[in-house]
């Protein structure tokens, strides 16, 4: 998906699309509205979970 990059945070990524809150939870990013998802980007969220950053950014793009 065009526009969103590793360094928005989820909340920002949500607002742009809303249809990406599917793919964060198949990766076991459970808690979209939790206060981290408005202060750390996707990427710093990711390695929190232990998710690979590039395959969470294909998936997104695939939206």
């Amino acid at each position: 998906m065009a526009g969103i990059t590793k360094e928005m945070t989820i909340g920002e990524i949500l607002k742009a699309n809303p249809n990406v809150a599917p793919v964060l939870m198949e990766a076991g990013m459970h808690c979209l509205g939790c206060p981290s998802a408005q202060g750390e980007s996707l990427e710093e969220a990711a390695m929190v979970h232990g998710i690979d950053i590039d395959a969470l950014m294909k998936a997104i793009e695939e939206i």
